[in-house]
């Protein structure tokens, strides 16, 4: 029978391990530690969206689309003054901006959900794990973005419209139609495009998120065009004063129907949308999964 053996004596622990604190009280790492916060999420954002092909492809056809159609518009209206009698030259414009929109709506579902698509997503939220941070940051870039945009196409082709309708009869401009048919319309465009942005977040499908918002943008207008019983008068008023071509006209002139949003209206009801809209991603984006 083996007699049993007594336990080995464990080691001393290194003096490097016994001792608290740092080994090397006197070393200072060359590398500055900050902590992190908005502004560098921003700085992140503004890299990416510079360095992406669709930012330029996007804004790049909104832009030819703003101005390309305002100028013909001013063209064809200058040649025909008695058309323009008593109008406001500054809706020239607002063709351009109908179907410029799709591309702000479709850059703006690109800005999340294309991240979704290729997995980089999941490098964003290991560099930032905030992610209500990284939502914030995307929409104030993307804001920033479009807003300015918006703003420089539509001055340019509002000044040029004015300029060659003078003298025909139009209406004369007063401060608030100009500070309406620019900084307004540019707020609603950008706010429009931060809505895509968001829903861009919640579905994480780029497809779909652009179908989703360019429906939102086309089908009230349609379906309210096509609904001729009595009986569905008050849901076409409906669909017709609170579409999103009906708000974008409000800036200029006024509502399709005699009812419905006035002045500056339009852009408080998107930006709600927008914001209750805003806060659900920022829910969802902090339970789900990336």
């Amino acid at each position: 029978m083996s007699t049993p053996q007594p336990p080995m004596p464990q080691a001393a622990a290194p003096a490097w391990q016994a001792a608290p604190g740092s080994a090397y009280p006197t070393y200072t790492s060359p590398i500055p530690v900050t902590q992190a916060h908005l502004g560098h999420a921003i700085a992140s954002e503004w890299t990416k969206i510079r360095s992406l092909r669709s930012t330029l492809w996007t804004l790049g056809v909104f832009v030819l689309l703003v101005l390309g159609l305002g100028l013909t518009f001013g063209l064809v209206y200058a040649n025909h003054p008695s058309s323009v009698e008593g109008e406001n030259p500054l809706a020239l414009g607002l063709f351009g901006l109908m179907l410029g929109s799709i591309c702000v709506i479709t850059l703006g579902v690109l800005t999340t959900a294309s991240e979704y698509g290729t997995g980089m997503i999941r490098t964003t939220m290991t560099a930032c794990p905030s992610r209500g941070r990284v939502l914030a940051a995307k929409a104030i870039v993307f804001f920033l973005l479009s807003f300015t945009i918006t703003l420089v196409s539509d001055l340019f082709i509002s000044f040029v419209d004015s300029a060659l309708l003078s003298g025909h009869g139009a209406k004369t401009l007063s401060g608030e139609d100009w500070l309406k048919g620019t900084v307004g319309v540019s707020l609603y465009i950008a706010l429009l495009g931060v809505f895509s942005l968001v829903i861009g977040s919640i579905l994480r499908h780029s497809a779909g998120a652009i179908t989703l918002m360019i429906g939102l943008v086309l089908a009230p207008l349609v379906i309210a065009i096509f609904m001729f019983a009595q009986s569905l008068a008050p849901v076409r008023r409906f669909l017709l004063e609170y579409s999103i071509p009906n708000q974008l006209s409000v800036f200029y002139s006024g509502s399709l129907t005699d009812t419905g949003p006035s002045g500056w209206d339009p852009l408080w009801i998107i930006l709600g949308i927008t914001a209750v809209a805003f806060a659900g991603a920022w829910l969802l984006l902090e339970k789900r999964d990336v």
